[in-house]
């Protein structure tokens, strides 16, 4: 969007917030760039030209406004929407793989050399692999300056900057201004930590936002030990890199709460962008709930709770393998499957505040599994158990850099895989914005009511129109029964 001038001029001008993220706006005079909904005076058209990345920004010389804090503004809802190169790249530098494996690991993971990923992402973003982590590693040191009492050293590190003076030259460059003045600029009331190792922050998100649906789907499914809704917040257990976490989610007017207890400070950066993941926030509700209202039948759907989202997921296999547990079977009973598996091969973690006791099994622990001791039917027993062994060796991969539509093939490969299930995680784990479940008893029933077509082959060609918003489509549906899911735990 970038280089439509005139578009982005009067986005400026109107200071339109839901334009934040999709482009920065750099003021030639004061060398500063922004949001598009900045709440200073617009410059002069004249003055202003756009960069799609807040790196691009930083590499052309320009520091970041001390009002508006464009570096916390939502994503870019390109990165969830596509499954190119630089959309698979993008998800991946926000998971932290070029800071723990450089752009050789990176280009590695994506299956092209290092100099066409450079290429691919300078042409498009303005800025290489390096630039693109290094603005993120700033911002997360920012945010740690601003929420914790941390010593320098140790932000410095947490943020995964590789030394004291690059943490120092960096944070000056991007902010104008060294480290303790912004912890001197930070607000006073911020939130003091629960536990050693805790923090608390906002996630932004794009209005509008519905909660019932997002948090409804995660509190009816949450598995015992794993996860659980309390004091209205959902909370679950994470597996990082470095270590695992504890993260409270508390969904609010203007932004999430988001309480994060991690063994390691490192994991800081994932793990925001595994719970921005998770509650699908970088979302744009605006386009999606445009096109779909496009449809007489949908309208009415979303003009009474507009802003659906998509809940996914902080572990694309822990859901692969939860979906298989629920085949044929209740939430009740899913859940059931998935908490035996967590008591005996999960590993245990100790909860400050109680009630949350293990990680969710990992590939490798499941695949040592003895079938025999699955309580259920030989066939699913199957499905079971080649999921984990084809998850554990690697030849199937749900990870953010996945190729959506080559793994999808590979799941239908496996034995016990229909289109439902195939894509279902499509939808939640590889964040498939256009995945369709025609063949859900939810979704045809949800049909028949409002007149659409039942049969999985008319709904199909009938959601075509939809494209490539089906997966929200199928969140507006399934609104219309009165299963747990759809609504906000009391």
């Amino acid at each position: 969007m970038h280089t439509d001038t005139e578009r982005c001029v009067r986005a400026v001008q109107s200071k339109d917030a839901r334009f934040d993220g999709w482009f920065f706006t750099a003021v030639l005079t004061t060398r500063i760039y922004c949001r598009p909904s900045c709440p200073v005076v617009p410059p002069k058209p004249e003055n202003m030209t756009f960069y799609p990345s807040a790196a691009a920004c930083q590499q052309a010389g320009f520091r970041a406004c001390k009002r508006c804090r464009p570096d916390t503004s939502p994503g870019s809802p390109e990165w969830n929407l596509r499954a190119d190169l630089t959309a698979r790249a993008m998800r991946l530098i926000a998971d932290g793989v070029v800071d723990r494996e450089g752009v050789p690991g990176l280009a590695a993971r994506l299956g092209y050399s290092t100099r066409q990923v450079e290429r691919q992402l300078l042409a498009e973003l303005g800025a290489g692999p390096l630039a693109l982590a290094r603005a993120q590693r700033a911002q997360t040191a920012r945010l740690l300056i601003e929420t914790t009492p941390l010593p320098m050293a140790d932000i410095a590190f947490a943020a995964g900057f590789s030394s004291i003076r690059t943490f120092n030259d960096t944070v000056r460059e991007v902010y104008a201004l060294a480290p303790s003045e912004l912890r001197t600029r930070a607000p006073k009331s911020r939130p003091a930590p629960t536990a050693p190792g805790a923090l608390s922050l906002r996630l932004p998100f794009r209005t509008p936002l519905n909660p019932d649906n997002l948090f409804g789907h995660l509190a009816a499914t949450a598995v015992p030990g794993v996860e659980e809704w309390r004091d209205g917040a959902y909370r679950r257990t994470l597996r990082l890199p470095y270590g695992h976490g504890i993260v409270a989610l508390t969904p609010n007017p203007d932004h999430i709460a988001c309480r994060l207890t991690l063994s390691d400070l490192r994991d800081l950066t994932v793990a925001i962008s595994r719970c921005r993941r998770l509650l699908d926030l970088d979302a744009d509700p605006t386009a999606i709930d445009d096109q779909l209202r496009a449809d007489p039948l949908l309208a009415p759907l979303v003009d009474k709770a507009p802003g659906r989202r998509v809940p996914r997921t902080v572990d694309e296999a822990e859901f692969a393998v939860r979906a298989v547990l629920g085949q044929q079977v209740s939430t009740a009973a899913a859940r059931t499957h998935a908490a035996r598996l967590v008591t005996a091969h999960g590993d245990p973690v100790d909860d400050p505040e109680g009630g949350l006791t293990h990680l969710f099994p990992s590939t490798g622990a499941l695949a040592a599994v003895d079938p025999e001791t699955l309580a259920m039917p030989r066939t699913r027993r199957t499905t079971f158990t080649t999921l984990v062994a084809r998850l554990s060796d690697g030849s199937v991969n749900l990870g953010v850099e996945s190729d959506w539509a080559e793994t999808r093939a590979r799941l239908l490969d496996l034995p016990g895989f229909g289109p439902w299930t195939a894509d279902v995680i499509a939808m939640r784990a590889l964040g498939d914005p256009d995945a369709f479940l025609p063949t859900d008893l939810g979704i045809r029933r949800a049909a028949a009511e409002l007149g659409l077509p039942s049969t999985p082959a008319a709904l199909t060609a009938r959601a075509a129109a939809w494209r490539p918003w089906r997966a929200y489509a199928v969140q507006y549906l399934w609104a219309t029964d009165d299963h747990p899911i759809n609504f906000l735990p009391v």
